[in-house]
């Protein structure tokens, strides 16, 4: 199963969460930024419709596939001071 990892950084003269090498919006206290990290953390969790979806790969290729609204990642919230 796949984890996806909220980690709760300093950014922008406050705080911010990052997921990979996104991060979210700023948040003016670490409080906030953790709370909003574990709610995102949260909603990823949560199982949707199975449904069609249609993308394009890095060569151009374009691909038809039925994705499964149930298959979810494990998340984890990260902060250390």
């Amino acid at each position: 199963m796949v984890m996806v990892k909220y980690e709760v950084v300093e950014h922008d003269g406050g705080w911010a969460y990052k997921v990979g090498d996104v991060l979210s919006e700023t948040f003016s206290s670490h409080e906030a930024a953790r709370k909003a990290a574990t709610r995102a953390a949260a909603r990823q969790t949560i199982a949707g419709s199975t449904d069609g979806i249609v993308y394009q790969d890095k060569d151009g290729q374009w691909h038809e596939e039925l994705a499964d609204g149930h298959d979810r990642p494990s998340t984890e919230v990260i902060d250390e001071p």
